[in-house]
């Protein structure tokens, strides 16, 4: 079963959180040691306020059950995330799976409402940072080669923020991994964080000066949105006898054309790819339950074809069906 909770009740959740009991694990006065909800198999939060402006997160935790997490628009900082394990869902705003092998940096601005999967038994492991953007922006009062162009990628305001999706460097994650085992104690270990922190913002902006951001709202109308996501509903409710893609615009009420350029700039996939993400997770939901047989799951999900199924449900977890129903976890590729 999956729980679905919003902002305010997991904050409350994670308030009534009884305090972890972490092995070897000494924290300093400016750490903060944070448990989980009791929907989580274990797993805890260490936060610090490094210096004024900049705060650090290390979070480590396992779920029990599917949990969707409805966060609304709000006001966003710069972030920066790596996932030394494990990676969140999402439908729209974000690509389908955010961590493997593909890190989050994202500018400051307007951050859009969004729905975020977490799943029973994955182990996730993430190194969070948050900057003010005014501590940020003081940097590019000099003159740079890229100060103005980064300037505008990265502070928004009042606008929707941008956000950026660059592949984990191996310097990227020895640098999380220092942060996170870092040999130091008290204010040599602050200064140790503040600096490897300082190096791992250097590496970002390097990388994304070169990099498209990826829009979190597209620039489409108001009502064209509203039939696009009513589009994304009837995929998500007839996988198994879907409409064709002229079915389903004529249905909505919007052109062909429409349909192919507003989905992948609203969802970042096509309809088709939608539909498949759609069959393939309810595929993998009905193989963890250990109730049905491969081939009965590929027809609940409308595959015809088992060695179709098969192919496709390998290129998105990096493991077979038939592994996946005998436990295997899944592979982030």
């Amino acid at each position: 079963m999956t729980l679905i909770l919003n902002g305010s009740d997991w904050d409350e959740l994670r308030k009534q959180a009884p305090k972890p009991q972490v092995q070897n694990l000494v924290l300093d006065g400016f750490e903060i040691l944070e448990g989980m909800p009791e929907i989580a198999n274990w797993g805890y939060s260490r936060s610090m306020d490094l210096s004024p402006g900049v705060w650090l997160c290390f979070s480590d935790c396992e779920f029990h059950q599917d949990l969707i997490l409805k966060i609304p628009a709000h006001d966003h900082p710069i972030q920066f995330t790596i996932f030394l394990s494990g990676g969140l869902y999402f439908d729209d705003v974000h690509p389908h799976v955010m961590g493997g092998t593909h890190s989050y940096f994202s500018g400051s601005g307007i951050s859009p409402a969004c729905a975020e999967k977490n799943r029973a038994g994955d182990r996730l492991t993430i190194v969070d940072l948050t900057i003010e953007p005014q501590l940020l922006e003081s940097f590019f009062l000099e003159e740079g080669h890229y100060s103005h162009a980064l300037q505008k990628l990265l502070f928004k305001g009042e606008d929707w923020k941008l956000s950026f999706y660059p592949k984990v460097t191996p310097a990227m994650r020895s640098l999380a991994q220092q942060m996170w085992n870092t040999p130091y104690r008290g204010a040599a270990k602050r200064i140790h964080l503040q600096a490897k922190v300082f190096e791992l913002i250097a590496i970002y902006l390097d990388l994304i000066s070169a990099q498209k951001p990826i829009h979190n709202i597209p620039q489409l109308k108001p009502e064209t949105i509203a039939r696009l996501h009513h589009a994304k509903e009837i995929l998500t409710t007839q996988l198994e006898h879907p409409p064709s893609v002229s079915e389903l615009a004529q249905q909505v009420g919007v052109s062909v054309s429409t349909l192919h350029r507003g989905f992948p700039a609203l969802f970042n996939t096509t309809a088709i790819g939608y539909l498949t993400q759609q069959r393939l997770e309810k595929a993998e939901m009905l193989l963890r339950q250990g109730d049905l047989k491969v081939a009965e799951v590929a027809n609940l999900v409308g595959y015809g074809h088992l060695g179709h199924f098969a192919a496709a449900f390998k290129r998105q977890y990096g493991i077979t069906p038939s592994q996946c129903l005998a436990g295997k976890k899944v592979v982030f590729r």
